[in-house]
């Protein structure tokens, strides 16, 4: 439960008309209380000390001190110049802080065997906390129960197993709910658990005063209570809810009876449905006030006369599309086909360069006699790599003379695989 120190700036006028009393939180802020302070020394917010408790010692964090700490004492009905109330000792030393997480880390174990011997005892209850005092000499056991429970044989026992003074304190499901803490569905911290300190009683009432649904589980919190935020915003509705009129839950047409559906006072409607139909009829508070006392005088009108309700959200607009077919033409792609074979084709009719093939006398063109001198040379000073295979006995001077468009007789052919 934090709260802002707006008064922290401001200078002390006086030291000793000053406020003595500070605040102390406990258990990361589950728990604060008031303590006087005698030290000399400044404290300031965050500082850790040790403070008087029960047959021992605290350790708490410092959470307000200066002015802002006389008006959370005026809200909480706390006397400053109580004599009762506990002093701060010391500044907490590191002795003091290693003996509080010693004993602070015996806690979730004390939950569990603490919830066992309750079931054992068969006493209707639920524990819900523990807390360890720092030094460990007593232990605060907090638990939930519909009625009054007697625990009398319950602290005994507890007393003997955690050898601990025992002190057991009552709260409610919306305490548990701020000692857990959580997320609420508005996606911010649980009010109970970050600065609500007075639970007020909320009933469905609320709910309906704000034209919400009666749903448990979106009006319920993580309690299992009516939400306590249901009472934020009720105070203005309750004064907008003033100026529509009274006693027009049902209006008196030739149609029928209309029934009250909702009342809208942002935009001072009032909804309504008539019988055999699905469609609301939102009135203005002057339209129904009027139609109410002709009732009165036994004049049932005609119509209702709704008012048309401008909706505030933008009309789609839909895109438009043009219709494109037979102007695009498929000339041009075919005329790109043509072009493209044609070239393939001329690509395949050039000769590769390389290609040594002997050409006919006839066929021989003027000017390049050496070019067939030439490749006969090659062939004749090529290596005999065909010897050992189907057909290479034949001398090589008669496959020269053999024109090289001629075939081969049947008999020389080399032998096809497979046969």
């Amino acid at each position: 439960m934090n709260t802002y120190d707006w008064l922290h700036n401001l200078p002390i006028a006086d030291m000793d008309s000053s406020c003595k009393v500070i605040e102390v939180s406990f258990n990361k802020g589950t728990r604060k209380d008031f303590f006087r302070n005698p030290l000399v020394q400044p404290l300031e917010k965050g500082d850790m000390i040790a403070v008087e408790g029960i047959s021992g010692f605290d350790v708490g964090e410092v959470s307000l001190t200066g002015e802002i700490v006389r008006l959370q004492m005026k809200k909480r009905g706390a006397r400053e110049d109580n004599p009762d109330m506990k002093k701060v000792l010391r500044l907490a030393s590191d002795r003091d802080l290693d003996i509080m997480v010693q004993n602070k880390t015996r806690e979730p174990e004390a939950v569990i065997r603490s919830r066992a011997i309750a079931k054992q005892l068969k006493l209707d209850m639920k524990i819900s906390q523990v807390e360890m005092q720092a030094d460990g000499r007593k232990a605060t056991f907090f638990y939930i129960a519909d009625g009054r429970v007697d625990f009398r044989e319950l602290i005994k026992v507890y007393a003997s197993e955690f050898k601990v003074k025992v002190e057991m304190r009552q709260i409610g499901a919306r305490q548990e709910a701020g000692k857990v803490g959580g997320i609420g569905s508005c996606g911010r911290e649980l009010c109970c658990s970050s600065w609500l300190t007075d639970f007020k009683s909320v009933n469905t009432a609320a709910a309906r005063y704000q034209n919400l649904s009666i749903n448990q589980t979106k009006l319920s919190g993580q309690c299992g209570r009516l939400k306590c935020c249901l009472n934020y915003e009720l105070d203005t509705y309750l004064d907008a809810l003033q100026h529509f009129p009274e006693n027009c839950d049902t209006l008196k047409v030739a149609r029928g009876n209309a029934i009250l559906i909702k009342k809208d006072i942002f935009k001072n409607l009032m909804w309504y449905t008539l019988p055999e139909s699905n469609k609301q009829y939102p009135l203005s508070i002057e339209r129904a006030a009027k139609i109410k006392g002709l009732n009165q005088q036994g004049i049932f009108p005609e119509e209702l006369e709704p008012v048309e309700v401008a909706t505030s959200k933008p009309k789609e607009i839909e895109p438009e599309y043009a219709d494109l077919v037979g102007q695009i033409s498929l000339k041009t792609l075919d005329k790109a086909d043509k072009k493209k074979n044609q070239q393939q084709k001329g690509h395949k009719q050039t000769p590769k360069q390389g290609d040594n093939r002997q050409q006919s006398p006839g066929n021989q063109p003027a000017g390049q006699p050496g070019k067939q001198q030439g490749n006969k040379q090659q062939q004749q000073q090529r290596p005999q790599q065909n010897q050992g295979k189907p057909g290479s006995n034949q001398p090589r001077q008669q496959q020269q003379q053999r024109p090289p468009n001629q075939k081969p007789p049947r008999d020389q052919r080399p032998p096809q695989k497979g046969t």
